[in-house]
């Protein structure tokens, strides 16, 4: 069972899946690009790193640009899906989106549109939310950190709250721009993710 087999233990490609691989992509910005350290230290590598010992049918692509927003990924997504034809997509964008002080129904809007092109793509979708410094004021910080949790309710897909918990008021888990993860804090990125991603591989499983 493959459940049992991922709990045991935890990519990236650019090439398209083949008939007997299984696509997971990664849209994200520069949390899941590996910004700052090696390509192969960033959690989407780790990612595929387990799946290649425990769910070896299963291919990571990572689609994730350094700066990225809702928008540019909303753009993004259906070439994407096109090409790779995902069975899981997992959207981690929206946290440059906050630090540029983006409207908030537009970072709804495009979060929403990108989970239901993935649903229509026949993906099912991992949403992954992010929070901002709170300089940004009460009112904008709980509607940014809201909005995840509206998307993922009213399309029903999972949701990881918030990707850094645990990390980012860790100083020494945090590069000097108190934005992006050090190496050693990719392992934790992974295990924050990990288990509703573990559900959503034990639903296309069958």
């Amino acid at each position: 069972m493959l459940l049992i087999a991922l709990l045991g233990v935890a990519i990236a490609s650019p090439t398209p899946a083949t008939a007997e691989e299984r696509t997971i992509l990664v849209l994200g910005d520069s949390i899941s690009a590996a910004y700052g350290i090696e390509p192969e230290q960033g959690w989407v590598q780790l990612l595929q790193d387990r799946l290649d010992a425990t769910a070896p049918e299963y291919s990571v692509v990572n689609a994730s640009i350094s700066g990225e927003t809702t928008g540019g990924g909303l753009a993004r997504l259906p070439g994407a899906l096109e090409r790779h034809e995902p069975e899981v997509v997992i959207v981690e964008l929206g946290g440059n989106d906050g630090l540029r002080g983006y409207p908030i129904a537009r970072i709804r809007s495009n979060l929403a549109r990108m989970v239901e092109l993935s649903q229509d793509a026949g993906a099912r979708v991992l949403l992954v939310g992010m929070l901002i410094p709170p300089n940004y004021g009460q009112r904008y910080l709980e509607a940014f950190r809201d909005t995840f949790r509206d998307v993922a309710e009213n399309a029903a897909v999972p949701l990881v709250p918030f990707l850094l918990d645990g990390i980012a008021t860790d100083d020494g888990m945090m590069q000097e721009d108190g934005i992006h993860p050090e190496a050693d804090a990719q392992p934790m990125l992974l295990e924050n993710l990990w288990p509703e991603l573990v559900r959503l591989l034990e639903a296309v499983d069958g």
